[in-house]
């Protein structure tokens, strides 16, 4: 192939690739500051999976380009190491832009340091094919070509191998709009302090792209989130260390599917280590995956550790399987695993929204509405869980969120359920006291698990957490997973290549033009969303008497801040009472208590209405704003009783 080394000028578009457009904006949740950090060169110690799947890159014909930042020149030919180009740009711009290529381009870089103006501003529209990718390359070794901020728009067959990429604000690495991108060797770190957010948004940030692969990379250092998937359908992050985020290490969200998270390590994060969901503005959400946050997740032989949130969750998730996972140090702020609901909102686009709408996809198309997005399927077997003395999550073990009733016009099945198809087996947790609450309201499913998972009856032997050795020891038997109902298979204990995947699920949804070759325009910049109520938190059931409290917890998706004296309305025996707020402003839980007098008479369980009443002077306020009209549906809790009259007692 023939690279042109004339070329025209690229004209950046005016598109903002910093990622500021494809996910709602949650804000941070805990600043993270108290986690002790562990050494970026340790590597991970797994148990015994030496083989993880890996992307099969073929044996493609290249073309070399090389560049050199201090000894090259860009009016060199730039084919050898000795005639290297100075900058990546001046190698980038000799590839065409929108042409498919018809032989590889493997643009060499020599070890030093490329600043800001070394690099594109954005790496645009360069169209690699299975048979010719382009590969961005540290010739020197892993690590020794050191680059600033990289924002990749519409490229396809690109990948980065042995780089290291880091910046101080914005998003590290970006890709968006592109297809099959390797990402392998690879350090992407984001520059800062996450406790005073003087340190990048998100380290890598994948959005509207297809088939994607992480492979034996170290990503970490953001305010909001190290890994940020929207969207994104196929692939792998596999033998990859995740660490150092306000918010979650990882999540995929935006109705991305088919994916593998297997091999990881996952730590130092504040709100979650990986949830599969979460929630996100609708015209951000690619067709035919309208419905569920995420679907086909596969998340297995991963290490989460040292996360002050839960360890790995399910919002909004369809098919999703979490096995032979090993949780320590989990949910101090909270619990240790959930299965609540998504989020799915319209930030704006509301032609984007209501074409979804209308074509079946799940959501709103009134901005500033919020709609439930239901689980379905959710198989989480084998993992382990191990809180050592006095690492117990705060409140209970699990979080599974109770129904909740969607928008009649929202297309979402009502009442929207997080627990439907929640099979949990052979799962060993040990957490707190042997009384720590369950966290399940159902009696029948809070039945079923803790008669199939051994819960603070088995305790879990690793081999030396301490120095960072999280395998099973030799001689611990985890329990058998039995049976389980429509689970898909687990996959072996190792790995290979990973293959192409079939053709995507079919679903009734009306697609829109095909993408237009140049980027479309800025679209208007998100309303940053309130404060959000995720779970609701309710005392032990039992029945309580004159003089007893009823304690209930609001966990919210940040950090919020209370003026004056807020209530929630409990219906106790058809008649309205107030829990007032007690405590928790400055942090993401707020506790409100009800104490029980001898009026009070409910022997079928007391409800909650789904709004927070505010009195004049009330008001609850996180970063991103005020608290509006309560985000969660009305709860009946059949098994909390009152029964306010004076115990009769025999002489």
């Amino acid at each position: 192939m023939h690279l042109d080394t004339r070329g025209a000028d690229v004209v950046p578009s005016a598109r903002r690739l910093g990622g500021g457009f494809a996910t709602r904006r949650r804000g941070p949740r805990v600043r993270v500051g108290t986690l002790s950090y562990e050494p970026c060169e340790r590597r991970l110690t797994l148990d015994g999976r030496a083989s993880l799947p890996s992307y099969d890159v073929g044996s493609p014909a290249f073309v070399d380009v090389w560049v050199d930042p201090v000894a090259g020149s860009d009016a060199a030919a730039g084919a050898t190491r000795e005639a290297a180009l100075r900058t990546v740009t001046e190698a980038w711009r000799r590839i065409p832009m929108g042409v498919p290529l018809t032989t590889g381009v493997r643009i060499n870089l020599a070890a030093g340091t490329y600043s800001t103006d070394d690099v594109p501003i954005y790496w645009e529209r360069r169209l690699g094919t299975r048979e010719a990718p382009i590969v961005v390359r540290a010739a020197d070794g892993v690590g020794t070509a050191r680059l600033p901020t990289v924002n990749v728009f519409g490229c396809t067959h690109l990948r980065f191998d042995g780089l290291h990429i880091s910046a101080g604000g914005g998003d590290v690495l970006h890709f968006e709009a592109c297809t099959h991108v390797l990402l392998k060797d690879t350090t992407v770190q984001g520059l800062g302090a996450i406790a005073t957010y003087a340190v990048p948004q998100e380290t890598l940030k994948v959005n509207q792209c297809q088939h994607v692969y992480i492979e034996r990379c170290d990503i970490s250092g953001a305010w909001d989130n190290a890994i940020d998937f929207v969207a994104v359908q196929y692939g792998h992050v596999v033998g990859t260390r995740v660490h150092r985020a306000g918010d979650w290490a990882m999540y995929a969200k935006g109705g991305s599917a088919h994916l593998v998270i297997a091999g990881n390590e996952f730590f130092d994060a504040g709100t979650g280590g990986f949830t599969a969901g979460q929630g996100t503005g609708f015209e951000f959400m690619v067709a035919p995956w309208l419905r569920h946050e995420a679907s086909h997740i596969t998340f297995v032989d991963n290490v989460i550790h040292d996360v002050e949130g839960a360890g790995m969750g399910v919002n909004g998730g369809f098919e999703i399987l979490m096995a032979r996972n090993v949780l320590y140090r989990v949910g101090a702020r909270s619990h240790v695993f959930e299965a609540v609901h998504g989020l799915r909102s319209c930030d704006g686009d509301v032609a984007t929204c209501s074409r979804f709408l209308a074509a079946g996809g799940w959501g709103t198309s009134v901005p500033g509405r919020e709609e439930p997005i239901p689980n379905e399927n959710v198989f989480v077997v084998g993992n382990v869980v191990l809180n050592p003395d006095g690492h117990a999550s705060r409140w209970q073990h699990l979080a599974v969120a109770a129904p909740r009733t969607p928008s009649p016009v929202s297309n979402i099945p009502s009442p929207a359920r997080a627990d439907a198809g929640l099979f949990l087996r052979g799962n060993v947790i040990w957490n707190g006291p042997a009384d720590h609450p369950l966290g399940v309201e159902s009696p029948m499913l809070a039945a079923d698990i803790r008669a199939r998972n051994a819960i603070n009856t088995l305790r879990p032997r690793l081999v030396d957490p301490a120095r960072g050795d999280y395998r099973l020891a030799s001689d611990f038997v985890m329990p058998e997973i039995g049976d389980v109902p429509g689970m898909p298979a687990l996959p072996p204990a190792g790995g290979g290549p990973s293959p192409e995947p079939a053709d995507p699920p079919v679903m009734p949804v009306t697609p829109g033009p095909p993408a237009p070759l140049d980027p479309p325009a800025d679209p208007a910049d998100p309303v940053p969303a309130a404060p959000r109520i995720s779970t609701v938190l309710l005392p032990a059931a039992g029945t309580y008497r004159a003089g007893q409290r009823i304690e209930i917890r609001l966990l919210f998706s940040e950090a919020v801040r209370v003026r004056g004296t807020p209530r929630l309305a409990l219906v106790v025996g058809g008649v309205t009472r107030a829990a007032v707020y007690r405590a928790g402003s400055g942090g993401d839980t707020l506790t409100f208590t009800y104490t029980v007098t001898r009026r009070d008479r409910d022997l079928d369980g007391v409800s909650l209405a789904s709004r927070i009443r505010m009195p004049r002077g009330a008001a609850i306020r996180g970063p991103s704003g005020l608290l509006q009209a309560a985000a969660f549906g009305a709860v009946d809790a059949l098994d909390i009783l009152v029964d306010g009259r004076p115990v009769t007692r025999r002489a």
